[in-house]
């Protein structure tokens, strides 16, 4: 069996790898230098900034994940996984919300005032 190389191996995808790599990287520097700027930026309430914090986390991994993780050019079943993964990560924010949120509850988890 023959392994066609010329698909990895040649200068254009080189090239083309190089680029992405480059633009994952300046997206990762922004990205952090933003993160560093919402922190001392105040969008009125703490939610919104960890919420803020949390998109610009997202998007970060996301890229780290497509390109360097290569998963840009995985298999549909990898996609099936994930996705529930993000379901359960999401599930797990919600009841982590609601548990704070309960009034019943304040008592023994106290407040974070900022």
């Amino acid at each position: 069996m023959a392994h066609d190389h010329h698909d990895h191996d040649s200068p254009e995808a080189i090239k083309k790898a190089s680029a992405q790599i480059w633009w994952v990287g300046l997206i990762l520097v922004i990205g952090t230098g933003i993160t560093v700027w919402a922190r001392e930026w105040d969008m009125g309430t703490r939610s919104k900034n960890i919420a803020l914090g949390m998109f610009i986390a997202t998007v970060k991994a996301g890229c780290v994940g497509l390109i360097f993780m290569h998963l840009k050019n995985e298999r549909g079943l990898i996609y099936k996984f994930l996705f529930f993964t993000v379901i359960f990560a999401i599930g797990l924010f919600v009841l982590t919300y609601l548990a704070w949120a309960d009034p019943l509850h304040s008592h023994i988890i106290p407040a974070v005032e900022h």
